[in-house]
């Protein structure tokens, strides 16, 4: 009975420390990759459209913490009964359930973290901006720096109660999307074109010899 249980042990550390690589790997690059995307590309901004990237990645940083929340909240037993009756993204949404910890961890964690580096970024090129531009004499770098801080924490408090309110549509959305963009859906697609295209060929050819 000892050698199943520890080899099962061994799976599920080994899985945990290929999902601790894989999400330190993914954080790393992503935050490097848009953290000089978007830096580089504010820096040759006017401060009101810089604002409105700022607030946008605010905004991001929200919403995915509103998923992760709800994927942790909603029931998995609601959606079975949407899967028996082939509900569009149920049978997604009930994958994402049964990997909640997995799900919310990219979402409020990885998403959410990135989108602090960026907001914090975004917001120190802003407050430089307006001190040239207005000649301050005093760093509003705090000032903005507070503004974004409460903005985020505020939406996430907010966001939090929307998403135990409306923790199964908030999933059986995400499961929609994600269908919708899946391998599958997309290899059917292209089947789909490949065949209307063969079909298109056939009905000229046909016409060519009449």
């Amino acid at each position: 009975m000892s050698k199943p249980k520890e080899g099962k042990e061994k799976k599920e550390s080994n899985s945990n420390l290929k999902w601790f690589i894989t999400v330190f790997v993914t954080t790393f690059i992503l935050s490097i990759t848009f953290s000089y995307i978007s830096t580089t590309a504010i820096n040759d901004l006017e401060i009101i459209p810089a604002m409105i990237i700022l607030i946008l990645v605010i905004f991001i940083g929200i919403l995915f913490d509103i998923v992760g929340v709800a994927v942790t909240v909603a029931n998995e037993h609601e959606f079975h009964a949407k899967a028996t009756k082939k509900v569009e993204g149920s049978k997604t949404s009930i994958k994402l359930i049964k990997n909640s910890a997995r799900v919310a961890n990219i979402c409020a964690d990885v998403i959410g973290d990135i989108c602090g580096v960026l907001s914090g970024a975004i917001s120190a090129i802003i407050s430089m901006k307006l001190s040239q531009n207005f000649h301050l004499a005093f760093n509003i770098q705090f000032i903005i720096s507070a503004m974004v801080a409460s903005l985020t924490v505020g939406g996430k408090a907010i966001g939090k109660g929307i998403a135990q309110k409306n923790s199964t549509k908030i999933v059986h959305v995400v499961g929609i999307v994600l269908n919708k963009f899946s391998r599958r859906k997309i290899e059917e697609k292209v089947v789909e074109k490949v065949k209307v295209k063969e079909k298109n060929k056939k009905e000229k050819e046909k016409a060519r010899i009449k």
